[in-house]
């Protein structure tokens, strides 16, 4: 198979996230590096990234975080700040958060050795919604909702809120379809509000429920179903 497949079935992300570390240099093939993204791995191969040794299992695991905030996805952060992965037991398998919660946002994030489905529910098609909690600075005025649906510019791309709901006069409740960084608060921000606290509950009909902050769940392949659902 080819080496950006192999790497997502061991766990080191989307095939998008894996052909970023071939493009680095950062997997070798039986001593040597590899940099060709069409390179096969034939059975018998020795690969390594960063100078561990990779294997594929035919068994994956799929978990859903309850995030706090105060921590970050990434598996190396430059600051030193907590990660998620810090949360989990220390023999636990090796995974891969599908998308980001930013350090001042808390909720529901994935995290699979599913590479496969790493790069199913983060890629543009895919259109699964995510349902968040906003907490503004002040009351929001719901005449500005049809333009935060229509689209706002952020960063050079066109986002958009597919509903909004009022939960109380200063908290909200918003669908995504989009993944563009940080795109509530940037949103909300160019209409003059603060986003004072946001926490993801929902990816397509998979709901965080009662998982406690901080914890995970094991999630079956029902769950696991529910969330690639497009219907919220």
């Amino acid at each position: 198979m080819r080496i950006n497949q192999f790497l997502a079935r061991a766990g080191y992300g989307s095939r998008r996230a894996c052909e970023e570390l071939v493009a680095q240099g950062a997997v070798m093939i039986n001593g040597e590096i590899i940099q060709v993204l069409a390179t096969q791995v034939k059975p018998g191969d020795k690969v390594k990234v960063n100078g561990c040794h990779v294997a594929v299992s035919d068994q994956t695991i799929t978990v859903a975080m309850n995030k706090p905030k105060s921590y970050v996805c990434t598996m190396d952060d430059p600051q030193d700040r907590r990660r998620i992965y810090d949360l989990l037991p220390s023999d636990f398998p090796r995974v891969v958060s599908i998308g980001r919660l930013d350090y001042d946002s808390e909720g529901l994030i994935l995290l699979t050795s599913d590479g496969d489905l790493a790069n199913e529910l983060t890629h543009p098609s895919s259109k699964v919604p995510k349902t968040y909690e906003v907490v503004l600075d002040r009351d929001f005025d719901f005449e500005l909702s049809p333009r935060m649906k229509k689209g706002i510019n952020v960063e050079g791309k066109r986002a958009r809120m597919e509903s909004i709901h009022r939960i109380g006069p200063k908290q909200l409740r918003v669908v995504l379809t989009q993944g563009i960084k940080r795109q509530i608060r940037w949103m909300f921000f160019k209409v003059g509000y603060k986003v004072k606290n946001l926490k993801r509950v929902q990816i397509g009909k998979f709901e965080l429920g009662r998982i406690p902050l901080g914890k995970c769940k094991v999630l079956t392949p029902e769950e696991i179903q529910q969330c690639r659902s497009r219907m919220a």
